[in-house]
């Protein structure tokens, strides 16, 4: 079974790239929380986080 976010896929080499994959979600997750929207909030606060793991904080190798 694939992962679904590959840490080894060429498009994460930069630095950057993982960087923004984790935090616009979790941007985006804060915005709908200031407007009112806990149940999208949630969602995208979680994708985010769950790419910050897997991109940022996890060891590979």
């Amino acid at each position: 079974m694939k992962p679904m976010l590959d840490p080894d896929h060429p498009m994460f080499r930069r630095a950057w790239v993982r960087w923004a994959t984790a935090l616009l979600p979790m941007a985006w997750g804060a915005l709908e929380l200031s407007w009112g929207n806990p149940f999208w909030a949630i969602i995208f606060g979680g994708a985010g986080a769950y790419a910050g793991y897997v991109l940022i904080l996890q060891k590979r190798g």
